[in-house]
């Protein structure tokens, strides 16, 4: 399922516009996002968790010449699904 298609069945299922749908759904798209940059977490019951996650640097390979490289150390995005998701696609 792709962007147009989420908002497709946002509007079917709210009785809102696609227009209005897809609003809604960049607007929590976007508060997400900003929330995890603060370093905050985002948390839906039954359906996961957003957060930001240190990664140290390390070691990497250039895989085209073999050369070591240095990799910085980041923050990067993560999410862990929650328990009524893992259920719901474990019983799939």
């Amino acid at each position: 399922m792709n962007k147009s298609e989420l908002i497709d069945a946002i509007a079917a299922r709210t009785d809102l516009s696609k227009a209005a749908a897809g609003k809604a759904l960049d607007a929590v798209v976007d508060t997400i996002v900003e929330s995890v940059a603060k370093g905050e977490t985002v948390s839906l019951v039954g359906f996961g968790a957003f957060k930001a996650t240190a990664r140290a640097a390390r070691e990497g390979k250039n895989p085209k010449t073999g050369e070591k490289i240095k990799i910085a150390a980041t923050t990067v995005p993560k999410f862990a699904a929650g328990a009524t998701f893992k259920a719901t696609v474990a019983a799939k």
